[in-house]
């Protein structure tokens, strides 16, 4: 229980976060993707299940104040915590490259088919321009916060598992 509401209150901070202070931080309109930080994050360290339903409800919540109809970017997310949750079984928590590395495939992955399904099938086919000033910018913006936000995210699983530790032994 204790973490559902960490998880809760994780994806409404980082909606929080990413629509106001680093809107107000972003560097010719780009701002980094919290939101896919933490769905990879915790869908690395904790599985498929937990980076799908993760995915989806962050997606939900941005689908509800930003998409332009219900189900958008809980698909691409939900999608980006699954497949990287393949991962949690190579999963070692002293390295930062392959975090580092599956939120730079995700967020050019993430961005690639927001262009493809937003832009693309409504005629705007200069997708080299908008890989160079949007996608490219982007990526490199959230790998930068990822430096910062990743460990924090690793000590507060961590505390969560011992916890749930320490009760399943107090329990049986």
């Amino acid at each position: 229980m204790k973490r559902i509401i960490f998880y809760i209150f994780l994806l409404i901070t980082s909606f929080v976060l990413q629509g106001t202070l680093f809107k107000t931080l972003s560097f010719g309109g780009i701002s980094p993707n919290l939101l896919l930080v933490c769905v990879v994050s915790f869908g690395l360290m904790r599985g498929e299940k937990t980076g799908l339903l993760l995915g989806f409800f962050s997606g939900l919540l941005m689908d509800i104040f930003l998409g332009p109809f219900i189900g958008f970017y809980a698909l691409l997310l939900m999608y980006v915590g699954f497949v990287t949750g393949f991962f949690h079984k190579v999963f070692f928590a002293e390295d930062l490259k392959l975090p580092l590395l599956l939120i730079i495939v995700s967020d050019i992955s993430y961005g690639f088919l927001c262009y493809v399904l937003l832009f693309l099938l409504r005629g705007k086919t200069d997708i080299l321009y908008y890989f160079m000033h949007v996608i490219i910018p982007e990526c490199v913006y959230t790998t930068v916060v990822t430096i910062l936000i990743y460990p924090l995210c690793l000590f507060i699983n961590h505390k969560l598992e011992t916890d749930e530790r320490k009760r399943a032994i107090k329990f049986v």
